[in-house]
């Protein structure tokens, strides 16, 4: 499916499902990735997800509420269908796959696609997006209702929904949203605070308190407005309007949990500390359930006998922790793995036989491989962005531009990439551009450091005009995740930049490390990636503004690790006034000064060269034709949920 088309698709569907609903709504938003298994397939590009990640949400609050139904997903494995046009179901059986470095499974504290990926499986929110297609639709809700104002929404969750076992409660009641919501805004261990409590983004009203409030934004207890009206109803209100508050509710961080099950904020002693529910326990509505988990090594979950939705047709699921890419190879050829994961040195585009389906996505055969085995091929266009950064006050702006001028998009992706992405000149996809894509091509063709050309002599410029030179280069450190890919547009921007005044040194970190390191200022350059959780450009763009890049604050940047504001340009200074406009204008009629403020960021990004955008992923899945299972969408296959896949009777290593 083409950009425009896909963002034409999601608008539509947004209002579809706000015209459902009741009240005087109009529609008019992590994550940072890390290798997700049945994902991008070529192993090489861990992300962030903000917040890493996203899953599903709905709005609401009228009095005169109607109910939004909830859609089924169509078929979707492309497999043939038995007698009466159902597909042949083999239930049973361990599903496997390969996983990066798994961080928490604690919803409230998930950046990463890794783990998002394993919460996905246990947790559930009120709405979400279907098998990582951007199409949202109702989890636990039954119906929205939205106030005039559109600020009180009045959530009708369905009945019956029972939970993993455990020793607090059966089953789900509104009571475990509002409990849920309060760790995100109130609990020390919250990473995404600011999803719950911001203006961009959801923008719950609540009380502080700079010397008796809790967690990051200082939140006075229990002021949340999140309000229980009975067992199966829950009201909520923004303090201002948030055109995609259904979308970010859909996010991991606000799914359901048992009330009282962690001690973590007042009024509740739990039943687990916050460390174990970080690493020992998951207890949700999803179809499956936390089994064990060996940090590092390997992860396992069983299937939920009492799941409320369809399936879950596999008794298992198990994941092999592995980051290095000839590994994951290996493993996947030795069919150890459902799932193969692809990484580009081994990558070869003529093996593919594919054609668009109905849908846009590329589907067919990719083949035969190593072990003379054809997979099932699905490669689809991410609503994501790969890139490399910099910690603005540790690397000179004449040095960030001088990368800019030698790196050529085209060749990289050719080269490097091997055509499984898009060059990217903007942080914010092609298919979300504010404005629609047309005004993105404008954009994209005023990339002022050579469109697709390395130019050299400007590079060496712009270091002379700032006195780096051969004699006297500036010492920088590119640190990637593990990755060869990543490492080998290293090894050509340092032989571009040999007798140039950069001296550049490569390492490699694993991903969690790289993480840490970053939101602690302990990274002058280094590779990471982004994946939309929700069709929104300020999701991405939110973790620009120059205030919570510094990474000297308690706990480190919230938003990407450049310390923007820690040089004090006037481009950042730009940038923080156009977030602070955006935040400041949320309603449906003020989409024309967010859409203006949004690209203002981007050139602020762009002229500081703070971050250098290097591609839009195409999100390739590979499967031996054994596996059943649904082919995904542009949101990133973190979001793909298992209930529904299968294996055949005749699959290898079906059982543990």
């Amino acid at each position: 499916m083409s950009d425009s088309n896909d963002r034409q698709s999601v608008d539509r569907t947004r209002r579809t499902l706000l015209g459902l609903v009741g009240g005087g709504a109009t529609v008019g938003l992590a994550g940072c990735l890390g290798d997700d298994d049945e994902g991008n397939g070529n192993g090489d590009t861990p992300t962030e997800t903000p917040m890493e990640n996203g899953d599903d949400d709905m709005e609401n609050g009228d009095d005169d509420m109607e109910e939004t139904p909830t859609e089924t997903p169509e078929d979707d494995d492309g497999d043939d269908d038995g007698e009466n046009g159902e597909p042949e179901i083999a239930e049973g059986g361990e599903l496997n796959s390969i996983s990066g470095t798994i961080t928490t499974f604690d919803p409230i504290q998930s950046t990463d696609t890794a783990s998002a990926s394993k919460l996905g499986e246990a947790y559930e929110n009120l709405t979400h997006y279907p098998f990582g297609e951007t199409r949202l639709e109702n989890q636990l809700v039954e119906g929205v209702g939205i106030s005039d104002d559109l600020l009180t929404y009045t959530f009708s969750i369905k009945e019956g929904i029972p939970y993993h076992d455990n020793p607090i409660k059966d089953e789900l009641t509104a009571h475990d949203f509002k409990y849920e919501w309060r760790r995100l805004a109130e609990s020390s261990a919250s990473e995404r605070a600011n999803f719950c409590l911001q203006p961009g983004f959801l923008g719950i009203d609540h009380e502080t308190d700079e010397e008796n409030g809790v967690g990051v934004y200082n939140v006075v207890p229990d002021t949340l407005a999140v309000e229980v009206v009975d067992d199966y109803t829950l009201e909520m209100t923004l303090s201002e309007v948030e055109p995609a508050a259904l979308d970010i509710l859909a996010y991991d961080s606000f799914c359901a949990m048992p009330e009282g099950l962690v001690g973590d904020i007042e009024g509740y002693d739990g039943e687990y500390s916050q460390e174990e529910i970080a690493a020992e326990v998951m207890v949700g509505t999803g179809a499956f359930e936390f089994d064990f988990w060996e940090s590092g090594s390997e992860m396992r979950m069983t299937a939920f006998d009492d799941y409320w939705g369809e399936g879950p047709y596999l008794d298992s699921r198990h994941w092999a922790v592995i980051e290095e890419d000839e590994a994951s190879f290996t493993y996947s050829m030795e069919k150890n793995s459902d799932f193969v994961l692809i990484p580009t040195g081994q990558y070869d585009p003529s093996l593919i036989d594919a054609e668009p389906d109905d849908r846009g996505r590329q589907y067919g055969t990719y083949g035969p491989v190593e072990n003379e085995e054809v997979l099932e091929y699905v490669g689809i266009p991410e609503l994501s962005t790969f890139y490399v950064a910099f910690n603005a006050p540790q690397v000179p702006r004449p040095v960030r531009r001088a990368i800019a001028y030698v790196t050529n998009h085209e060749e990289l992706i050719n080269e490097v990439f091997k055509g499984r992405g898009q060059e990217a000149f903007s942080f914010t996809p092609p298919a979300m551009w504010p404005g629609g894509f047309d005004n993105y091509t404008g954009f994209r063709d005023d990339w002022p450091y050579g469109m697709n050309e390395t130019n050299i002599d400007q590079a060496q410029q712009v270091l002379e005009e700032a006195g780096f030179t051969s004699d006297d280069p500036f010492e920088v450190t590119l640190t990637t995740y593990q990755s060869e890919t990543f490492q080998q547009f290293g090894r050509l921007t340092r032989d571009k930049l040999a007798g140039s005044g950069v001296s550049l040194q490569l390492e490699e970190a694993p991903f969690g490390s790289l993480l840490e390191r970053g939101a602690n200022g302990d990274l002058a350059f280094y590779s990471l990636g982004w994946i939309w959780s929700w069709v929104d450009p300020a999701y991405g763009l939110y973790g620009f503004e120059p205030r919570i890049t510094d990474t000297s604050r308690e706990g480190g940047a919230d938003g990407y690790y450049l310390d923007w504001n820690g040089v004090d340009t006037e481009p950042s200074q730009r940038a923080q006034e156009a977030w602070e406009t955006i935040e400041n204008n949320p309603a449906p009629e003020d989409e024309d000064v967010r859409n203006e403020n949004f690209v203002a960021m981007e050139r602020a990004v762009r002229e500081d060269m703070v971050l250098l955008p290097l591609f839009h992923n195409l999100g390739e899945s590979f499967r031996y034709q054994w596996l059943n299972a649904p082919r995904g969408g542009a949101l990133g296959a973190h979001r793909m949920q298992s209930n529904t896949m299968w294996l055949d009777e005749d699959a290898p290593n079906r059982e543990p």
